[in-house]
């Protein structure tokens, strides 16, 4: 992909002047069309950089959730949603590309990457197919769609700004095992919405990519905010707050993540390690360079509640 950007071409402007799908997301210095995603509004602190582009991802009219994307990367660094049960299967999307990242004063609507031909003004923005086709990396969500629970909020997260390159065994084995563990978690002891923030983690010391263009995570990491609770839940520990980060490197050392004994071989490398909302804060302050407050004053109520054991958290880890 040549790094030379083009000048906009006819048919770039057509295209983004010009409405076929009701998909859209809108593009601003802040949050502030959708703090609904943030507990008490307040997005998560300490994610600083000229690059960043908070966007507002709209659908049909309605917003869906909130991310963080990095522009220079090609990938988002976090996506914040409520987190409502599929009421259905997967949808078979298309994938979209965001025109405001192309051009600012495009119409927010996304659009569905054109196929077979692309403008080079789309390619230099952000991610496109092309980029993962040949790699050894799947498209993951940090909104991932079971966590959606209309057809409709599940469409929306089909957009290349809410993906990063993941192992295909982190994706289909501990990563979406963990999802799948919130989604109980919800289930079972929230009373109230369950904030839910996930994102990717860059290597320390080096920068990997995907076709030299999409920067490669380490580790994916997520955690929830759950204020509202039912106390007598055999699992109640586990509230308000919980967080977890999983390896996106098999062969990453083992200080953030331990590597333990897995069924599957294939499996082997791609561990969850579940922890406190504090754990997780620390791991990433440390990894950014930059203290960083995911929920506003640790999403606690008047009430307070029990820390997480460490032997319960042995317990749930060997789920992964």
């Amino acid at each position: 992909v040549s790094e030379r950007i083009m000048p906009f071409s006819l048919w770039t402007l057509v295209l983004l002047h010009c409405s076929i799908v009701l998909v859209q997301a809108e593009l601003s210095q802040d949050f502030s069309k959708c703090p609904d995603f943030f507990y008490r509004g307040i997005p998560p602190q300490g994610f600083i950089g000229a690059s960043h582009q908070p966007i507002c991802q709209r659908f049909r009219n309605q917003y869906h959730f909130a991310t963080l994307y990095h522009r220079d990367h090609r990938v988002p660094l976090f996506s914040a949603y409520i987190l409502r049960p599929a009421n259905g299967k997967r949808p078979n999307s298309t994938w979209m590309y965001e025109p405001q990242l192309v051009f600012s004063r495009a119409d927010p609507e996304m659009r569905p990457l054109p196929y077979p031909t692309m403008d080079n003004n789309i390619i230099e923005s952000q991610a496109v197919h092309q980029d993962y086709k040949y790699s050894n990396y799947t498209k993951g969500h940090l909104n991932p769609s079971m966590h959606q629970e209309t057809r409709t909020n599940r469409m929306a997260t089909f957009t290349l700004t809410n993906i990063v390159p993941q192992r295909a065994s982190s994706n289909s084995g501990p990563w979406s095992q963990l999802e799948l563990e919130v989604l109980k978690r919800f289930k079972r002891g929230c009373t109230g919405p369950m904030y839910v923030i996930t994102g990717a983690l860059p290597y320390k010391n080096t920068q990997r990519w995907v076709n030299n263009r999409v920067l490669i995570p380490e580790y994916m990491w997520s955690a929830y905010c759950c204020p509202s609770y039912n106390h007598s839940v055999s699992d109640h520990t586990y509230f308000p707050t919980f967080a977890a980060v999983g390896r996106n490197d098999r062969y990453s050392d083992q200080e953030i993540v331990p590597i333990k004994a897995q069924k599957k071989r294939s499996k082997v490398g791609y561990d969850v390690r579940r922890m406190s909302l504090e754990a997780l804060e620390e791991v990433l302050t440390q990894r950014l360079g930059t203290p960083i407050s995911l929920f506003q004053d640790q999403c606690q109520q008047q009430a307070t509640t029990t820390p997480v054991p460490n032997e319960l958290l042995e317990k749930v880890e060997e789920i992964a």
